[in-house]
């Protein structure tokens, strides 16, 4: 049975079973790898051909394999209390760069991005909770002994709420301005000049892209990547300047998607206004992403 010393003011609770630190030093670490695994899957399939933002990728993986392996192995409490200070620092930028975007880069909602969401919000209240439980085999902190138990407890508790609250509010309306018109259904297909490219649009602007691993006939886009690479509907219909053969797919689910030449045609949720192609020759999703340049005009 653990042991009970009274709590002085100002001073932690004492009494805590075993079991439960030993719970919390796998759980929280090992929540926090997940975390560290997502980032670098994403890094790996393209986010690391993206200025700044690639390598702040590398920088957050290598940081959480390094914080999780602290906190499981050195029994730290200020070891845990950074790996959930760091867990909330990686959801409040995903959290930024999908509302107002980071160093240019603007993220999309994807299943990946809210997953590893979900896991930082677990990983930050289990590291959290093993930052205030005391192990009487190593001693005290004197910064944390200065902090009230219930006091701590609260704020913790407030954080991960504000956290859940901001990761939700993100999954359910971020970026639905910028879908809305990219995903028009149906209409013409168009032409505009966007950094100096006479490239193909869809018909409310907005530049239409090839991926590299189709074939013609065939979308390799599923998912959470037809989640940010919108297929643009087909049936389309050519507008001037427009000289390329059209035709139309029929994808898993049974939508036909419009083709350019074979290709099939997508858009981005990144390229929130008419005249941006921001996802040009960007690896994302398993390949690079290609403008449709037209001649003619």
């Amino acid at each position: 049975m653990a042991s009970v010393t009274p709590e002085a003011p100002g001073q932690e609770a004492r009494s805590v079973p075993g079991w439960l630190r030993l719970a919390l030093r796998v759980v929280g670490p090992g929540l926090l790898i997940a975390s560290g695994a997502i980032h670098l899957d994403l890094y790996l399939t393209g986010y690391r051909t993206i200025p700044t933002i690639g390598w702040l990728f590398l920088l957050q993986v290598i940081a959480a394999f390094i914080l999780a392996l602290a906190a499981a192995g050195l029994r730290s409490r200020l070891a845990a209390a950074a790996a959930a200070g760091f867990c909330l620092a990686t959801l409040g930028g995903y959290i930024l760069s999908e509302w107002v975007g980071l160093f240019g880069f603007k993220e999309v909602r994807t299943t990946a991005g809210i997953v590893a969401g979900v896991i930082e919000v677990a990983a930050f209240i289990a590291l959290a909770a093993l930052t205030l439980t005391p192990d009487p085999g190593y001693g005290r902190v004197p910064v944390l002994a200065r902090i009230p138990a219930r006091a701590a407890a609260a704020a913790t508790a407030g954080l991960a709420v504000v956290a859940v609250v901001l990761l939700g509010v993100s999954a359910a309306g971020a970026n639905g301005a910028a879908a809305a018109p990219a995903t028009a259904t149906g209409g013409e297909l168009k032409t505009a000049t966007i950094n100096g490219v006479r490239v193909l649009t869809n018909a409310k602007g907005f530049a239409v892209y090839t991926f590299a691993p189709d074939t013609p006939g065939m979308s390799k886009c599923y998912g959470s990547c037809a989640e940010a690479w919108p297929p643009v509907p087909g049936p389309a219909t050519a507008g001037p300047g427009v000289t390329g053969t059209l035709g139309t797919i029929k994808r898993a689910g049974g939508q036909l998607q419009a083709t350019y030449d074979g290709h099939p045609l997508y858009t981005w949720v990144a390229d929130s206004s008419p005249g941006q192609a921001a996802g040009n020759d960007v690896n994302l999703n398993g390949g690079t992403w290609y403008e449709v340049p037209v001649s003619g005009g």
